[in-house]
């Protein structure tokens, strides 16, 4: 006969702005079995959760999220309400079981929330603690930056003439760097935004996507952004948004040695005319509509909460704390002594910064 082999899982999914989902699944032989879905979603009909069920039994364990997804919507009955709930989202929880994913809950958290340093040195900050993340020398942590110093931080791939005005940039003082992350141009001035990283072992994000993972990983700054009163969601890929416009932008890298590291910056107070000056925006967000339509886009969290910087940090922090738990600490010597490397070796260099000339 045949060898069986059973394993029961377990996965569990925060629907970004929604409920959570659960999957407990049995593998055998390679298919789904005695699937159990479950959470605190809203669902109608009764019989729709055993349907949903039913569809996952027997489909084979190596389906992506969004193939489950595509089984679990055409098996649905007729006229299913789900609210909180999406027959994707059942397929992360499920590709999530069987991924043997992590839970925000099982890692002991560590904030790191340091005085001002330069914007080469986070850069190489960033890169150590994800790799010492990765190696399992630290504890998965969230990092809130401090900028001494004005700076445009472009991203891994981004051309630096086509994204910077390199004269503008010296007249006003910014320091242009490049972090290990795609995604766009920031332009920062100290206490004008608010950043952060999230360093991770990958199998916090496990099952999920690119695109899903990034939700995944801001859905406590929604939560955050909620308790100061600002209805915000996710506008894929990268972006949070709210009624008022455009409040952050997020980067992601999945390093080699096991690691996720993902950063966001926030508009706080933004120097739109400065930024535009030193910003070579692509006519394709600024159009004809010059500089207003670009101050539109960067809308800034003082207006819409009316609190100091300092306030919505701590506030942000505590959310955090009380959602997943989280100790403080600091950047080890060894790990600041590296960084300096780093910034000595490559982020300071000519070769990283203009590597896409």
């Amino acid at each position: 006969m045949p060898r069986v082999l059973l394993y029961v899982m377990h996965g569990e999914y925060k629907v970004p702005g929604g409920k959570l989902v659960v999957a407990d699944v049995d593998v055998v032989d390679g298919l789904l079995r005695a699937p159990r879905i479950s959470g605190d979603f809203f669902l109608e009909p009764d019989e729709a959760l055993d349907a949903i069920n039913a569809v996952l039994d027997g489909l084979p364990a190596g389906l992506d999220a969004r193939a489950i997804g595509a089984r679990v919507q055409a098996g649905l009955p007729r006229d299913t309400v789900m609210l909180g709930l999406t027959a994707e989202a059942v397929g992360v929880a499920v590709r999530r079981a069987v991924a043997r994913a992590s839970d925000w809950r099982d890692h002991d958290w560590r904030l790191i929330h340091e005085p001002p340093q330069e914007p080469a040195l986070h850069m190489a900050i960033d890169q150590v603690l994800a790799e010492e993340v990765g190696a399992g020398r630290r504890p998965p942590t969230l990092r809130v930056w401090e900028w001494a110093s004005p700076a445009v931080v472009i991203g891994s791939f981004q051309s630096l003439r086509n994204e910077v005005d390199a004269e503008a940039a010296r007249r006003h003082g910014v320091d242009v760097v490049r972090r290990i992350s795609g995604g766009g141009a920031m332009f920062i001035e100290p206490g004008n935004t608010i950043t952060y990283s999230v360093y991770a072992p990958e199998s916090l994000v496990a099952g999920m996507s690119f695109a899903e993972s990034y939700a995944f990983l801001d859905d406590w700054v929604l939560g955050a952004l909620g308790e100061l009163g600002i209805r915000a969601w996710y506008q894929p890929l990268n972006d949070i948004t709210s009624d008022n416009g455009k409040i952050a932008g997020a980067a992601q890298k999945r390093l080699s040695s096991g690691a996720v590291l993902h950063h966001v910056t926030m508009a706080y107070d933004i120097d739109a005319e400065k930024m535009l000056r030193v910003l070579r925006i692509g006519r394709e967000k600024v159009s004809d509509k010059g500089i207003a339509s670009a101050v539109k886009r960067v809308d800034p969290l003082r207006r819409q909460t009316g609190l100091p910087r300092e306030e919505i940090i701590d506030r942000m922090i505590a959310h955090f704390r009380g959602r997943y738990g989280l100790i403080g600490d600091r950047v080890r010597d060894d790990e600041m002594r590296l960084a300096r490397k780093y910034v000595t070796d490559k982020f300071s260099t000519a070769e990283w910064t203009a590597r896409v000339p």
